[in-house]
């Protein structure tokens, strides 16, 4: 009895910091690193919900933008960060994809804990309106007449902007040239003023130039046709059939955060994507909220990192393609 009696007090002795620190949690500011510069779709979805996160948990929730290598700056650094709860990430698509194109001091799955799929959206191929360019069809024609004379812009080599690109000249039979920028907001700049004259992005950092006229959609990559991108087909539906690349948003904690923070987190988070004007907001933007629980953005995760992984091998895609 005695024996039971002094093992149950030394297992409370060890889980009572853990448990001290979840209750104190938050106690100071929230770092949310967002592994691109200002001004592409993750810095502007994070800065949506940012304010009524902060309102929620009490404290400033403060965006660190750690631009550069694909995302791969900013989530280097958000692997090493203390597992205390401080310290969180807006991953972007390419945190899969970079799994397999890089070597990384780091494996997503371990070295962070899934807390919410915050928002997933179409890709859209877009063209600048001096160009010539009127359907998929045009562009796929001019492409096979003339190979890699073709310049698209992307945010990043092995991001699915770019994987995606280059699963749909693998099955279109056609090559472009890949021109790579260093995160959204750079290569949408450079497509607006036609220094590029086609652009695969997500919606968010293009709908207003596709509204304007400037940018001319010429296919999306969700299965079937999206309200964002109003009367544009999809790939699928322009002859590629089974062709799905949607973009996604994630939020992740470090592993090994306690589990009382982490729920609280993916709680907070939950309420502010389900705040009314937040959704409006995002989905403004061109993306959808999904808001998924830490498992299912788990699993989610795991199997983009097989299927693009996968795509990237086939095609030899490196970090220096």
């Amino acid at each position: 009895m005695q024996r039971r009696t002094l093992l149950a007090l030394a297992v409370g002795g060890l889980a009572a910091p853990s448990l001290s620190l979840a209750q104190a949690w938050p106690d100071r500011p929230i770092r949310l690193i967002v592994p691109w510069p200002p001004g592409g779709s993750t810095d502007t979805i994070a800065r949506i919900f940012q304010p009524k996160l902060a309102e929620l948990l009490e404290r400033p929730v403060v965006i660190d933008n750690k631009g550069g290598a694909s995302g791969s700056v900013g989530a280097a650094e958000a692997s090493r960060a203390p597992a205390d709860g401080y310290t969180w990430m807006l991953a972007y698509d390419n945190e899969a994809t970079n799994q397999t194109v890089m070597r990384l001091p780091y494996r997503t799955l371990e070295a962070f804990a899934p807390v919410s799929l915050v928002a997933t959206g179409p890709l859209a191929l877009v063209a600048h309106q001096n160009t010539p360019y009127r359907s998929l069809a045009d562009l796929v024609a001019a492409a096979k007449a003339a190979p890699d004379s073709i310049a698209f812009a992307s945010s990043g080599v092995g991001g699915l902007a770019h994987v995606s690109t280059t699963l749909l000249q693998q099955q279109g039979g056609f090559r472009l040239l890949h021109v790579p920028y260093r995160g959204g907001g750079p290569a949408v700049q450079d497509a607006v003023a036609g220094n590029v004259p086609l652009f695969m992005s997500n919606v968010v950092i293009i709908s207003q130039h596709i509204r304007a006229g400037t940018l001319r959609p010429l296919g999306v990559t969700t299965a079937e046709e999206t309200r964002h991108v109003p009367g544009v087909k999809p790939f699928a539906a322009q002859g590629f059939p089974g062709f799905s690349a949607p973009t996604w948003w994630a939020f992740l904690g470090r592993a090994g955060t306690p589990e009382p923070i982490l729920k609280r987190m993916q709680e907070a988070l939950a309420q502010a994507l389900a705040d009314a004007e937040v959704k409006r907001k995002i989905e403004e933007q061109g993306a959808d909220v999904v808001a998924s629980g830490p498992e299912a953005c788990g699993r989610f995760l795991a199997g983009e990192i097989e299927k693009w992984g996968k795509v990237i091998r086939d095609n030899h895609i490196t970090a220096d393609s």
